[in-house]
């Protein structure tokens, strides 16, 4: 009755995730991108460059061997965007060239071009040259991602006022930078161009920011950015953007400060791309963001078989949990039941210095009235930090006084999105603090953190 088992919109984590997943178990599969080339946003402009960028600032600044050499090293004395683009060129030609070798080894075809539905099952691919395939599908994976939120009283003009997506294409360094919107993404440029040296102010309306993450870990990070002359204002709504006579951007706050930059980043927030696709046809509507809402579980839309997964479905919006929400969707629509997901999973913020974290916060934990104490680890108190030359980072973790199991890890420094796989298998395994009295690691690692953190809860912990 149709062209493919199976159509998906994007050939982002959830859009690829699902294609081979679909495809693994015998099913046509068809990936609709729209790009010139396949990876979606995560690829081109979202995850993979901004932390390539991220990567290739911390080595080319000499960030890492500060602690040792002093504030003045760097490895490369002139960093000029040219320095950034080439690591980032290179990266992503090769995972592109990975994701189109996937697709070939699973037979998954791909079509260039914007998709259209015409009907629930019908879809319309046209091309940049004019020409216009429709082709049809049993199920339907909607994984076209977003894009930047780019109100009107902004002046984008790349050049010297950017979106996030066009950041990663910046014509040269600049030497002051303004950035609004304290999310992840706002964030993580933030901190990247001031590891560069550029004089960076965060603008963000609330008086708080990243507020899912434990406010202790934000206070320490928040210590960090004001050492580093990174200015922040909280509370502190824009109410107007202008361009001074050479084209430099000026940001007018509601507290009547004014920032004035080389170069601005708006970084307040993104909408789904689906403005374009016609869901009324397919008989779906959505959110004043352009996100569609699905069946926690299944991923199902209001149409039973169209699915939808990935940024363009909200919250959480990660590209790990994206893949594993392509895998779902792909597996239900064909009738296999996929275990059911771990309880937790972790965040990772790739800022300078990075933050992750898994399970509860110490305000969950309060908030659900859960005895609990805390321990607390300093990278400088391992022998791998002093290896490093680390003067910052630290641990928290949370356990419960009743049961002494693990509820929460929370960590900022360097490695944290790696360190933090550790507590997530204990925490989805429902460990206790004796796992990490009792057993032994790797010497000298930032990984003994671990051990510090649950010795000095054990130290406070009531005794039985």
């Amino acid at each position: 009755m149709y062209d493919f088992d199976m159509i998906v919109i994007g050939s982002g984590p959830s859009g690829r995730r699902a294609a081979v997943q679909s495809a693994k178990i015998g099913k046509s599969v068809l990936v609709i991108e729209k790009g010139r080339r396949v990876g979606g946003v995560s690829v081109h402009t979202g995850t993979i460059p901004s932390k390539t960028l991220r990567e290739t600032v911390l080595n080319l600044s000499g960030w890492r061997e500060r602690g040792f050499y002093g504030r003045s090293y760097r490895v490369k004395q002139d960093i000029g965007a040219g320095d950034l683009m080439a690591r980032l060129h290179k990266t992503l030609d090769h995972e592109v060239d990975v994701l189109e070798h996937q697709f070939a080894r699973n037979a998954v075809k791909t079509a260039r071009g914007e998709a259209r539905f015409l009907d629930p099952h019908t879809i319309e691919v046209a091309g940049e040259g004019g020409e216009i395939e429709t082709v049809t599908g049993a199920h339907v994976l909607i994984a076209c991602g977003t894009r930047p939120f780019r109100p009107d009283y902004v002046p984008f003009n790349g050049m010297s006022v950017f979106d996030s997506d066009e950041i990663v294409d910046l014509p040269k360094l600049p030497r002051s930078l303004a950035v609004i919107g304290a999310g992840v993404i706002g964030v993580e440029y933030a901190t990247i161009f001031s590891a560069l040296d550029v004089a960076v102010t965060l603008i963000e309306p609330r008086a708080t920011f990243l507020d899912f993450i434990d406010k202790e870990l934000i206070d320490e990070f928040v210590h960090e950015l004001r050492d580093r002359n990174v200015a922040l204002r909280l509370g502190a709504a824009v109410t107007s953007i202008g361009l001074d006579p050479d084209e430099r951007p000026v940001c007018k706050l509601a507290d009547g400060r004014t920032v004035q930059s080389d170069m601005l980043l708006f970084a307040a927030g993104r909408v789904g791309a689906t403005d374009r696709l016609n869901l009324d046809a397919a008989g779906l509507a959505v959110d004043h963001r352009g996100r569609i809402a699905v069946e926690p579980k299944t991923l199902q839309t209001a149409v039973p078989h169209i699915y939808a997964a990935g940024d363009v479905i909200g919250f959480p919006s990660l590209a790990s949990t994206s893949m594993e929400q392509g895998r779902v969707a792909a597996c239900h629509a064909f009738g296999l039941e996929p275990p059911p997901p771990p309880e937790f999973f972790p965040y990772g913020i790739y800022s300078v210095p990075e933050m992750s974290t898994v399970g509860m916060s110490e305000e969950e934990v309060r908030r659900r009235e859960i005895p609990y104490e805390c321990g607390i680890a300093r990278f400088r108190e391992t022998s791998r930090g002093h290896i490093m030359g680390l003067n910052n980072g630290m641990m928290k973790m949370i356990f419960s006084v009743k049961t002494r199991r693990l509820l929460g890890v929370h960590i900022v420094g360097e490695g944290a999105t790696e360190l933090i796989h550790i507590g997530q298998a204990v925490l989805n395994l429902k460990g206790t603090i004796d796992y990490f009295i009792e057993n032994t690691f790797n010497y000298p690692t930032l990984a003994e953190a671990y051990k510090i953190a649950g010795l000095d809860a054990w130290n406070r912990l009531p005794r039985v």
